[in-house]
């Protein structure tokens, strides 16, 4: 058992470490979005997961780590399933100010996400490597720690999957194994059975064969028997006619 679960987890684990090293996972980088119909700094983080998973996951952990809710806006031309929205929060590690945080997900692979972060200070004064280099790092610190937590999230998620897969094909070989076991019960009753008819035919037939004989005997005697009635009528009504 305990090789069926490592064989999982092996595999599982072997495929995050066959990820094209393009994709530099959990590695927080620099790049940009079109927000608004212009080019903003932002950082990116892919992650091995759908989108979907690390939507719910990044929403989780804001929610967890810095109180924040985000929400989903479908405005500049931007899908509710994309983009989300914290305005006007406070996030102290980043900045003493209010801020606009932005993120989106996207998923460029079936199996990869990736998540993309970027904010203003208010109004038009959104963060970059250059303008505001403090808040800039102070958010690729945060992202950063989010992409480790995701790490380790996505490492539990695959050894609960193993797990249930495990559990799963445990279950499946008990019934298999049930099902063999009562197979051959069934086969060894039938065998007896079959056994036991091929017996009962043999005596049967010699049955047969002896009543077959007895059958003759029996016709004999009956003729005799009804010769001798009809004799004794045909005397009985010699008597009665004296």
């Amino acid at each position: 058992m305990k090789k069926i679960y490592m064989l999982l987890l092996l595999g599982g684990f072997l495929g995050l470490l066959s990820k094209p090293a393009a994709a530099q996972l959990y590695d927080v980088r620099d790049g940009t979005v079109s927000f608004e119909r212009k080019e903003r700094e932002a950082l990116k983080v892919q992650v091995d997961g759908t989108a979907q998973w690390l939507r719910d996951y990044w929403q989780a952990w804001l929610k967890d780590t810095y109180s924040i809710r985000l929400k989903g806006d479908g405005t500049f031309g931007v899908g509710k399933k994309d983009l989300l929205v914290a305005k006007q929060t406070p996030v102290s590690s980043v900045s003493g100010k209010l801020i606009d945080l932005y993120s989106s997900v996207v998923a460029p692979a079936d199996t990869v996400a990736e998540l993309a972060v970027w904010a203003t200070l208010g109004g038009n004064s959104f963060m970059s490597a250059t303008q505001t280099p403090s808040e800039y790092a102070a958010m690729r610190t945060m992202v950063q720690s989010f992409a480790a937590a995701a790490r380790i999230k996505a490492y539990r998620d695959q050894i609960t999957e193993a797990e249930k897969q495990v559990k799963e094909v445990e279950k499946e070989r008990e019934k298999l194994e049930k099902n063999i076991q009562n197979l051959q019960a069934n086969t060894t009753s039938n065998l007896a059975r079959i056994e036991t008819l091929q017996k009962q035919n043999v005596e049967n037939t010699l049955k047969a064969r002896q009543d077959s004989v007895k059958l003759i005997t029996n016709a004999q005697q009956l003729e005799l028997r009804k010769l001798r009635l009809e004799r004794r009528r045909d005397r009985l009504t010699t008597l009665e006619r004296k």
